[in-house]
């Protein structure tokens, strides 16, 4: 069974994620969907709440290929073992993403030459998207609707208007 791990903080998933995973799915048998602690981050949506999205967002894949999201909170490549992946699955939106990836790449083939990562560029449409930018133009009442399913709108608007 070919396994790929995506992993990423989802706070909160976009289209952009969506994209790469309903790329990713049409490559392995199974797609373990990290979702990273990232206390350092500060996630808006608690680490429940993530999980819960990308269930409910990416169900409709489920015929195309298992789908797993766990959450995690240690060394990725220690993740990536334990759940039996032999690629780790990224998503390229421009240059600058480029040059993190690349390092980050070159570490985890020191820490274990058997997981391959694997770049899915970004769908055009989807490249300028960021979940950092998504929150803040929700925050300041900007129309976010281009950027995440409906449904984590709504989500993302109710959660900071409580804030």
């Amino acid at each position: 069974m070919r396994v790929g791990l995506y992993p990423g903080t989802f706070d909160p998933v976009t289209n952009g994620h969506l994209d790469i995973i309903g790329r990713a799915v049409k490559l392995v048998d199974k797609l373990v969907i990290g979702v990273a602690v990232n206390i350092g981050k500060g996630p808006l949506f608690t680490l429940e709440e993530r999980v819960a999205i990308l269930e409910r967002e990416t169900a409709h894949l489920s015929s195309l290929a298992v789908i797993e999201v766990r959450p995690f909170s240690t060394l990725l490549m220690h993740f990536a073992r334990e759940v039996g992946a032999q690629m780790i699955v990224r998503g390229l939106r421009a240059v600058a993403d480029f040059e993190y990836e690349f390092q980050m790449t070159a570490m985890n083939q020191q820490l274990d030459r058997e997981i391959e990562t694997v770049f899915l560029m970004a769908d055009p449409r989807h490249q300028a998207i960021a979940s950092r930018l998504v929150k803040e133009i929700a925050a300041l009442g900007g129309d976010i609707s281009k950027f995440v399913p409906a449904a984590v709108g709504e989500q993302l608007v109710s959660k900071l208007h409580k804030a």
